[in-house]
């Protein structure tokens, strides 16, 4: 897509559910790119490294263009995950590594999550770009919106409209970065995600919201579903209330309506 495709879709989908944050479009790639003009990386803009998770903050609040290789992450689960372990299985680095902190009671119950967890070969996220997709910068892999539950639900609406496929999700409340960005890029279908804890300590995700995510070639299709699913029955967001109906109110204010010459029926 060019990059006045990618503005306009992504300002329909935004100005359609009226979102806080911007959707973020996100690339991989196996080499070290040419970051485009304004590019931070934290390691040299912050002097530190940083999360995932914190750089789609950046991205979707601070209008931000993040570029990330190895050397900007901090963060060791999402390093394994997005296959920068050197000359180590990354499944059983996390296997080891959910059984030491606590997050799985043996390695042996760790290995059934791992198994089922999405993984990016080595080298195939050497670096990474993050950018407000309005900013059509990035041709996105993947394409990533933060929402409450209804806002998300008319996505979940306009994916199932237009390729009558439920959305499956997968999610463990941890590392759940490789759900949102890596999975869709991997498995060519949408993902809603709850986020997990270092989304919610690292990088200030808010109680209310979930995530939805999906290739970046699929946003037209999710553009043009999101106008027209369930529009016979009026779903939109916000969501409109029920208002064909007359309220009842208890009987000391039909006592009074008596007393007021008031006819209420």
């Amino acid at each position: 897509m060019n990059p006045d495709e990618i503005k306009a879709l992504s300002d329909r989908i935004y100005d359609e559910l009226r979102l806080k944050t911007l959707p973020v479009a996100v690339s991989f790639h196996d080499k070290e790119p040419e970051w485009p003009e304004k590019t931070r990386r934290p390691s040299q803009a912050l002097n530190k490294k940083i999360t995932l998770c914190q750089a789609m903050t950046l991205a979707r609040t601070y209008r931000w263009t993040v570029g990330l290789t190895a050397e900007d992450i901090v963060c060791v689960p999402a390093l394994i995950a997005f296959g920068h372990a050197q000359n180590k299985d990354p499944h059983q680095l996390l296997c080891t590594l959910f059984t030491r902190v606590g997050w799985s009671k043996d390695e042996e119950t760790a290995a059934g999550e791992v198994a089922s967890m999405s993984f990016m070969q080595r080298g195939q996220a050497h670096a990474m770009l993050l950018a407000p997709l309005a900013k059509g910068l990035v041709d996105p892999d993947t394409a990533v919106f933060y929402g409450n539950p209804a806002q998300i639900v008319r996505l979940v609406h306009a994916w199932t409209y237009m390729t009558g496929q439920q959305v499956q999700s997968g999610f463990s409340g941890k590392i759940e970065c490789r759900e949102y960005l890596a999975a869709p890029y991997l498995h060519g279908q949408a993902n809603v995600v709850i986020p997990g804890n270092g989304d919610r300590i690292m990088s200030g995700t808010q109680d209310d919201e979930m995530i939805f995510a999906l290739p970046g070639d699929k946003l037209q299709l999710l553009a043009s579903g999101l106008e027209k699913a369930g529009r016979t029955v009026g779903a939109k967001y916000p969501v409109p209330f029920y208002q064909n109906f007359q309220p009842e109110f208890p009987a000391v204010f039909n006592e009074l309506a008596e007393e007021a010459g008031l006819n209420m029926g």
